[in-house]
């Protein structure tokens, strides 16, 4: 591997970008995938840059074969799964070690000094900083799910603010139906499209009759599970 891949590889996580390398196991040439484009001297299709795609969201590197009988290796380079939590409540506390375990980065986020602590969160990244503040700097990826779980509108609306002009994958916030018909209302009010409020995963999680703060901690990792491996289903 030159030098060169090297060092774009070695970039790539820190500034929170997915690639694909696609090796040509005949010739040993690579070419570089990113957002649907490719750069490099292996000649790829819209099949193989769909392929790529795929084994992203899958994280999942694989051989593929060519219409012109040729075998790449796609070789993923993901950054890591993260999870942005905003309120330290009880559903958070059910929800974040479920994300740990599922692969995510936790940070849950709160300027409540008395909710985020260590005691009740052991183990994951703590911020007291305000949400916008706190997503500003975490800037959130196209690997990265936001979840807002206060019901203040002073705390939820400007952590969804950030998120709706950030690229994650998948925003969630709780909330009645009536909760969430006011908060799209506030969204309205400050300029956002309904294409933008309609990412908004509210009321959160998956309609499993959850109860417990645990129970909607599961439905809300599924339903961020479904979101990022099967995009077309959650959307539908």
């Amino acid at each position: 591997m030159d030098r060169a891949l090297i060092d774009r590889l070695a970039a790539a996580p820190a500034a929170h970008r997915g690639v694909v390398v696609a090796t040509d196991l005949g010739s040993g040439e690579r070419t570089w995938i990113e957002n649907g484009s490719a750069a490099g001297p292996v000649t790829v299709d819209g099949a193989i840059l769909a392929a790529a795609a795929a084994a992203q969201r899958d994280d999942k590197s694989q051989t593929v074969e060519t219409g012109d009988g040729r075998r790449l290796f796609l070789h993923v380079f993901n950054p890591p799964l993260r999870l942005m939590v905003v309120g330290a409540v009880h559903i958070a506390q059910s929800l974040a070690p479920m994300a740990a375990l599922a692969g995510y980065a936790v940070t849950v986020i709160d300027p409540r000094g008395s909710f985020a602590t260590a005691d009740r969160f052991p183990g994951i990244n703590l911020t007291d900083d305000w949400p916008d503040e706190a997503l500003a700097a975490l800037k959130p990826d196209s690997r990265t799910a936001v979840v807002t779980l206060t019901h203040d509108p002073k705390l939820d609306d400007p952590a969804l603010h950030s998120a709706l002009r950030s690229g994650c994958f998948y925003v969630g916030s709780l909330g009645s139906r009536r909760t969430h018909a006011s908060r799209v209302e506030r969204l309205k009010q400050a300029g956002f499209d309904d294409p933008q409020i309609g990412r908004i995963h509210g009321p959160i999680g998956l309609d499993i009759g959850a109860k417990s703060p645990s129970e909607i901690a599961l439905a809300i990792m599924a339903e961020i599970t479904a979101t990022l491996r099967r995009p077309q289903a959650a959307a539908a």
